[in-house]
């Protein structure tokens, strides 16, 4: 009999404290997740990467919105965080549900994808042409162009996260670099110069015309 009491008054305080535990859970989900974008969180994006760098096939992106501040101040910070969540969204997309996006602060925006067809560089070129679309929902002017740089895990055995998205972030600015020149087709030049050649390219960049 005292042991039935003991048990009928211990279960009280179990539910309590897996109620505890679940309420723990959620605060730390939504910790990791950006609420403007959905995305995870620099914390909660590192932890997933980190794994997925486990495959020989993944592919690290980097990400940033050009001009972001000028839109802000020319069509408010509505439309901004409208342009951002339109860029997480199609970003994520192209990611699929076998990698991982994240939003590191501000407007840029991070992945790591896996290369399962070997297609990685044409995908990136398709996508950053997706990403200077005009943002759902808004005025055709709340667009602008996203720069990539994107790097394979394979071409650097044995570096961590952090030095990837280093050698992207090299990436990501040549790109820019390229399309500030002041005449000729962006994309064409990029092609020429193998940035966003063929799918056989192990390190490229890619920014688009809107």
């Amino acid at each position: 009999m005292n042991s039935l009491l003991t048990l009928a008054a211990a279960l009280p305080v179990a539910a309590g404290w897996a109620g505890h535990v679940a309420v723990l859970r959620r605060g730390l989900s939504r910790a990791r997740r950006d609420p403007l974008t959905g995305l995870r969180t620099r914390d909660g994006f590192t932890r997933r990467a980190t794994r997925l760098l486990r495959d020989e096939r993944a592919v690290v992106v980097l990400a940033d919105v050009d001009h972001f501040k000028q839109i802000n101040d020319r069509f408010g910070h509505a439309a901004g965080d409208a342009l951002l969540v339109s860029v997480a969204r199609r970003l994520q997309h192209a990611t699929g549900a076998n990698g991982v996006c994240g939003r590191l602060g501000g407007d840029e925006f991070a992945a790591v994808l896996i290369d399962k067809d070997g297609t990685a560089a044409d995908l990136l070129t398709l996508l950053n042409a997706v990403l200077a679309r005009p943002a759902e929902g808004q005025p055709t002017e709340v667009a602008t162009t996203v720069s990539l740089g994107w790097v394979r895990v394979t071409d650097h055995p044995g570096e961590d996260l952090s030095a990837l998205l280093r050698h992207a972030d090299e990436a990501m600015y040549a790109a820019k670099h390229v399309a500030h020149r002041p005449t000729g087709s962006t994309l064409g030049r990029l092609l020429r110069s193998g940035l966003a050649g063929p799918r056989t390219r192990r390190r490229g960049s890619v920014r688009a015309s809107a």
